[in-house]
């Protein structure tokens, strides 16, 4: 009955698998036959404390009794307190808007980028680089910004003015006077979990400074110390001008993030959002900050990124026609 009502009425946008699950504890669900499943996607990179996390759920619960949303026209307290958390702990100088998904926060990172080159002098400057094999999102925008050819059939036109770099080190060839901003992944997702090299990468940030363009990282997949830092722009040692993050912020609650240096660039009503950074999910993101930094602080993360490194080094070794390379950071 179940499965008849969702293809009956839901769009059919996934390969869906019909089990039906029920509920969950850290990283085990349950279907509704009582079969245990151990989530090795953590729901595709989402849920970073675990499903049914005691501190997130209570702090949800009693969020929800109180105040779930207003208007972003009004102070939201655990928004404040979120972006303050995030900025402090990322080392970088900078503010934060909020949006629902990283698809969005990669939006506000590109409407950022253009802003800062139509208001930066002549000649207006609108180019975005991205890199061939890249994931941004599956808006019109974030979707143009993705290098890989097979997700825009069907979708066009597209706005005009993304290029498409084949590696870190084809970026500067591609770099003309209408260049504003170059927008990267340092660990490409669906592009094969494939690492940029850091000195590549602190050469490309150099150039990008010395030629005043953006430099924007997707961390939607890396941040929230998915690389044993909050973000792998730390564990690069880089100074991005655009963060944008989601997924692991929220545990399941949507929420995207875009952090910027440019505090200034946007005024009241050049971009919004609806739901972003409501009570609810920035209280929960909170709390979700607050577990992954004390587990960062007591050195079980570092224990935990040692042991998959020495694990995976293993595998490593007895499938090597399996790694094509591997990356020092």
């Amino acid at each position: 009955m179940l499965r008849e009502m969702d293809q009956a009425f839901v769009l059919h946008s996934y390969a869906r698998n019909y089990i039906n699950f029920t509920h969950a504890k850290g990283a085990q669900v349950w279907d509704d036959q009582g079969h245990a499943y151990i989530d090795f996607t953590s729901g595709i990179g989402v849920v970073s404390v675990g499903h049914a996390n005691e501190r997130v759920s209570d702090a949800i619960c009693d969020q929800a009794k109180k105040l779930i949303h207003v208007s972003n026209l009004y102070l939201i307290e655990p928004q404040a307190r979120l972006a303050k958390s995030l900025v402090e702990k990322s080392g970088y100088d900078m503010r934060c808007f909020f949006a629902n998904s990283g698809a969005e926060a990669n939006e506000g990172a590109i409407k950022i980028a253009r802003k800062y080159g139509e208001v930066d002098g002549e000649p207006k400057r609108y180019k975005v680089i991205t890199l061939k094999h890249s994931f941004h999102g599956r808006t019109i925008s974030t979707l143009k910004a993705t290098g890989q050819e097979k997700m825009h059939h069907y979708f066009g036109p597209f706005p005009d003015g993304f290029v498409y770099a084949d590696t870190i080190d084809h970026i500067s060839s591609l770099i003309d006077d209408r260049t504003v901003c170059v927008m990267i992944e340092l660990v490409q997702g669906e592009g094969g979990v494939e690492p940029q090299e850091k000195a590549r990468v602190q050469q490309l940030a150099k150039l990008l400074k010395e030629k005043d363009i953006l430099l924007a990282v997707d961390e939607v997949q890396t941040g929230i110390y998915r690389t044993g830092e909050l973000f792998a722009s730390n564990l690069y040692e880089i100074e991005p001008d655009i963060i944008t993050v989601a997924k692991g912020l929220g545990n399941g609650v949507p929420i995207g993030v875009v952090m910027t240096t440019l505090k200034d660039i946007f005024s009241p009503g050049d971009h919004g959002s609806t739901f972003g950074g409501n009570y609810l999910v920035t209280r929960a993101a909170y709390e979700v900050l607050e577990i992954l930094e004390s587990y960062k602080n007591s050195g079980g993360l570092d224990e935990s990124m040692l042991y998959f490194e020495e694990r995976l080094a293993g595998f490593v070794k007895h499938y090597p026609e399996i790694i094509e390379k591997s990356v020092e950071l």
